[in-house]
């Protein structure tokens, strides 16, 4: 662990998306979403429309990267997410996107599995929030097939786009 990540993007963004925690590129660089998931996500957004330098605020339950990349503790979780909820409060986004379980368990204080809600629009504090698949589960199931996690993550964010040029 080397540095804080607080975020990137544009702060006056209608669209926050919030991932797990920071891994090696982005400690590096001391920005979230610039390692290989983070390319993938902006090829995903260029594909449906989002300009992820103007349109989007990007960051992460947990600021610093967890020892060995490993997923964040609950303990973790629990000592950033007051920090997190101030990034909300201070971005105040209309939509959120949560990549991954960690994200979605954090904000939705839910068990559920991604699968079981990814793609579907959520009501929570006045802000619509969608669940996808995290792109580092992309990375490692990369079948562009219909009905599989790239396809249904691009749908997902092609939704995102409508709803956030309907703004």
């Amino acid at each position: 662990m080397k540095r804080l990540v607080v975020g990137r993007g544009s702060v006056f963004a209608d669209l926050l998306i919030i991932g797990e925690a920071p891994g090696e590129q982005e400690d590096l660089e001391g920005k979230p979403y610039v390692g290989k998931s983070g390319k993938l996500l902006n090829e995903l957004l260029i594909k449906v429309g989002i300009d992820f330098n103007e349109d989007v605020y990007f960051c992460n339950v947990i600021k610093c990267r967890p020892p060995n990349n490993r997923k964040p503790t609950s303990k973790e979780i629990n000592i950033h997410k007051p920090w997190l909820l101030q990034q909300i409060k201070l971005v105040d986004p209309k939509l959120i996107v949560l990549t991954g379980s960690t994200a979605m368990k954090t904000i939705l204080e839910v068990k559920d599995p991604v699968s079981n809600l990814r793609g579907q629009w959520i009501k929570k504090n006045g802000r619509e929030i969608m669940v996808i698949f995290h792109p580092s589960y992309l990375l490692r199931f990369p079948s562009r097939e219909i009905n599989k996690p790239y396809h249904l993550t691009l749908k997902d964010l092609e939704n995102v786009s409508g709803k956030l040029n309907a703004l």
